[in-house]
């Protein structure tokens, strides 16, 4: 397979050109061995006949459409299956080549001397931290809080055993090119091209637990403690230091899996109580090889050096009596420290850390500090860092399900037979008298219904965790849907049961979780009135006087579109952090974002520095998920750089000086965010069959039944846009090549803005020259629109019949070309991405690769979808979302 042509000029670009014509000539020749030389010669016809309809001008598209459809009709569906392969291939080939070169440009960047890059410590600490003295700056990471949470979301598609390969290959493609490397190249991608892209199952939780915890393996145990490291030598030779002082644990990582029960009904006390071993386990017998190989590291001779007295005394008592060891008295150490850990011996990971901390202390205090550094201290790191739960889990349930299992439960103890049909303020106060006191309401001579048994076991589940592994194991629960402060209280109901809560204490935080623009909008309020209940005031302080927030950017842009979810969400930090300041709370806020930007994603970087001043404040929570996880944190060092990024973004914005986001830059948005709204639900919800639209137009009734991930589609069994997840509903428009929700009702917005003279073309030039957030909307529109694909979209849109596409696509179709007109007008660029031209190459370079796929996906939808339900169609239709998403990377 040949790759496409990039300007040769762009010297820089040479040896990604190299890795990538490489990977694809071997690709090529795996496949003529494998499947013979006929079709690797089919299958680059099919990639050139798609590059010709992509370029091919009006009057002969329909031309070359026809000539690529009877090419792909004629294919027999083991043919079909090896092209679709083939492509699928080549684009995650295209992956690893564009990670590896910018690995290697930014060790070229830093081995230059070159000026420090922003997302970097170097550049966070230049820019933001100029006038302030070295105490405010390490005062800064003692109440700092970051955090990226990992999630199990319908889109992550790939699978372990093609993740390893890929890896492996990644790392050959770093290597110096010789024959040997390339001979190995060859044989990697040969297993690759002999493994199974598609699971035979669906996952199950099990299977989501056990691939979260290869992140962790893979890259978080060994790049955490040298990220750390890095920023503590940046912080010493910043603030001329004598030595690299040691930061308390304020970046972490958390999950949700295992957690995470809404609307999955997979998930439940077993599969918490599953996580929280596995984790504990992961992490304890790492810490069991690290000691081993301390020890042996250590062998330092007390007959040599006179040796502190502490460490002789640790020495006697650690059961280490070997007589090869008799004067290693560090060594004794380290053997006994494995021993009492290998026995469960230690209460508390802060037991352990005590008896680290000491071996470190007696090597600086005998001049032997130089080996305190190395193992040592990465795992004194990663105790501090991992504890014995290795990843906080956060539990995650709808306010509606808390409902009715404190309803049932009222009703059982004979406290109040008809809770869920009193109002808000006579909720709220039941409520407030019963979590008064420490009366517990379930009672074991009574029987439950699997609901309450089920919601019960859970947070009992959690209270189990906390007691084996430290009270950080499981320590947030979530409330999604959250719509008024009964939503919260009755949290506190169940938590009390499993003795989390008792009157003025809460062992867990809990998060609201705004979602749709409605409730963003209600947030502050919904804040302030339980701020004033006192029962749940006490909670907060309890909890340090610290209220996270959770915002939900996927519901909100499902609700009302990009613009006005994007709006939305501002204003609602804006009023959260009015009201915590009020309350005297410090604000943190957990960012609920997807890969894509119809979810919330786009660069981590530019979303953190565009939140409104003042909001970050050393506290950030967001999610990674779906196939973003991977293609952030499978490669250790791309992992390393992608927790700088967070961490650098949150510095700099936390220490960036205040801006101004309101008065008219507020009323334009206001006015706009409105237009924008207006015109997304014109389409999505009163628009007749759009939803019919939605579910024939796309693949996503092949995507609900993928074997992707434990959880539904759809919360309910219901045909409605509102119970449909966001996850799918954006994965399936990204599918199809629209990206619809990441874009949709900007042009109009403006447009309408403009023709209502409500203001100027420059006003609009000036926001986006000067305001963060105005710029980085932009920024994510420009990229998801240079995504997008009209010719392609118009062919998914003749799926859904002649009548509905008429009534539908040229309105989305009108919508994509005021946007594009809208976008270049105020930015005053021609083309999509002109400030980012590594991108622009990079989305340039994949079209030959993924376009084919999707005109592969289009005939066997067809096929499909007339009664050809055979297993291998199925199989073919899943392979081509597999490798749709893999070109695209941030699809869901």
């Amino acid at each position: 397979m040949n790759a496409p042509d990039t300007d040769p000029t762009e010297e820089k670009e040479q040896l990604l050109r190299e890795d990538r014509r490489l990977l694809g000539r071997l690709l090529g020749d795996v496949i003529a061995e494998q499947e013979g030389e006929a079709a690797r010669e089919r299958i680059e016809a099919i990639r050139q006949t798609a590059v010709r309809f992509r370029r091919s001008a009006a009057g002969e598209a329909a031309q070359v459409k026809a000539e690529l459809e009877s090419r792909l009709d004629a294919l027999p569906i083991e043919d079909t299956l090896r092209v679709v392969r083939a492509f699928s291939y080549f684009s995650q080939l295209l992956n690893i080549a564009e990670d590896a070169h910018q690995n290697r440009r930014r060790h070229a960047h830093a081995e230059g001397g070159s000026p420090r890059r922003p997302g970097s410590f170097g550049y966070a600490l230049e820019r933001a931290a100029a006038g302030k003295s070295a105490a405010e700056i390490l005062g800064f990471f003692a109440r700092a809080r970051v955090s990226p949470v990992l999630t199990a979301h319908p889109t992550e598609v790939q699978r372990q055993s093609i993740l390893e390969c890929e890896r492996e290959i990644a790392r050959l493609v770093a290597l110096p090119p010789t024959p040997a490397r390339d001979r190995a190249l060859h044989a990697e991608i040969l297993r690759l091209w002999l493994t199974a892209m598609l699971r035979l199952s669906k996952l199950s939780v099990a299977d989501e637990i056990t691939n979260a915890l290869a992140y962790f393996r893979l890259t978080f145990l060994s790049e955490i403690p040298r990220l750390y490291s890095d920023l503590e030598e940046a912080l010493r030779l910043r603030l001329a230091l004598p030595a690299k002082p040691w930061l308390p644990p304020f970046l972490t990582v958390g999950t949700w899996v295992g957690g995470d029960r809404d609307g999955n009904p997979n998930v439940g006390p077993e599969a918490l109580d599953t996580a929280t071993a596995a984790q504990s386990q992961l992490i304890v017998s790492h810490y069991l090889e690290e000691l081993l190989l301390l020890g042996r590291e250590l062998g330092l001779s007390a007959r040599l050096m006179p040796t502190p007295g502490e460490v002789l005394d640790a020495a006697e008592k650690s059961g280490d009596e070997s007589a090869h060891h008799t004067d290693e008295p560090y060594r004794r150490i380290a053997y006994g420290i494995h021993s009492r850990l290998a026995a469960s011996k230690y209460a508390s990971a802060t037991e352990l850390m005590t008896d680290l901390d000491l071996l470190s202390r007696g090597l600086e205090q005998q001049g032997a500090g130089l080996l305190a550094e190395g193992r040592l201290r990465a795992l004194r790191r990663k105790v501090s860092v991992f504890g014995f739960h290795l990843a906080p889990v956060d539990l995650r349930q709808s306010s509606d399900v808390h409902a009715a299992t404190v309803a049932e439960l009222l009703s059982s103890a004979g406290v109040h037979s008809g809770y869920e049909g009193l109002d808000e303020a006579q909720r709220v106060a039941l409520l407030a008298r019963e979590l008064a006191g420490p009366r517990l309401l379930r009672s074991p001579h009574l029987a439950y219904s699997a609901r309450v048994e089920r919601e019960l076991g859970i947070v009992s589940a959690a209270a189990r965790a906390n007691a084996r592994l430290g009270g950080e194991a499981v320590s947030k629960y979530v409330i999604s849907h959250c719509e008024s402060v009964s939503d919260l209280l009755e949290v506190g109901v169940l938590l009390r049961e499993a003795g989390l809560l008792r009157p003025g204490a809460a062992a867990v935080d809990v998060i609201p979780l705004f979602e749709s623009i409605a409730d963003l909008e209600r947030s502050g309020e919904i804040m302030e009135s339980a701020f004033a209940q006192s029962v749940y005031r006490g909670w907060v302080r309890s909890r340090g006087d610290e209220q996270e927030v959770m915002l939900g950017y996927s519901d909100s842009n499902k609700d009302g579109g990009y613009l006005s979810s994007s709006w939305s969400l501002y204003k609602a930090t804006g009023d959260l952090m009015r009201v915590c300041a009020r309350h005297g709370v410090r604000l943190r806020l957990f960012h609920g974002r997807g890969g894509s930007v119809g979810r919330g994603g786009g660069p981590s970087y530019e979303a953190v520095l565009s939140q409104p001043p003042g909001s970050v404040a050393g506290a950030l929570r967001l999610t990674e998920q779906g196939e973003v996880i991977a293609s952030k944190y499978a490669d250790p060092e791309n992992g390393r750089h992608n927790l700088e990024i967070l961490a650098a973004a949150t510095m700099e914005a936390s220490w960036a000086a205040d801006g101004d986001g309101g008065g008219r830059k507020s009323a334009i948005m206001e006015e706009l965010s409105a237009l924008a709204l207006a015109a997304y639900r014109s389409l999505v919800r009163d628009t007749p069959g759009f939803m019919d639209y939605f579910r024939a137009a796309t693949p996503f009734s092949e995507i609900a039944s993928l074997n992707i991930g434990s959880r539904p589609a759809s919360r309910k069994a219901s045909q409605g846009l509102d119970d449909l997840r966001a996850i799918p509903w954006v994965f399936s428009w990204s599918q199809c090549r629209l990206m619809l929700p990441g874009w949709y009702g900007f042009g109009s917005a403006v447009s309408q803005w403009l023709e209502k003279k409500r203001g100027t073309l420059e006003e609009l030039r000036e926001l986006h020259r000067g305001w963060p957030f105005f710029r980085a909307t932009l920024s994510n529109l420009d990229m998801v629109l240079a995504k997008t694909d009209l010719g392609i979209a118009a062919r998914y849109a003749e799926l859904a019949g002649p009548a509905l596409s008429a009534a539908v696509f040229p309105r989305i179709e009108a919508e994509w070309r005021r946007a594009r007109e809208q976008l270049f007008a105020i930015t005053g660029t021609s083309e999509f991405l002109a400030g980012n031209p590594t991108l622009a190459r990079s989305i340039r370079n994949r079209f030959a690769y993924l376009d084919p796929l999707n005109h592969i996906q289009l005939a066997l939808l067809r096929r499909y979808r007339a009664g050809d339900t055979d297993e291998r169609t199925v199989r073919a239709i899943h392979l081509t979302i597999n490798g749709i998403a893999a070109a695209l990377r941030n699809s869901g």
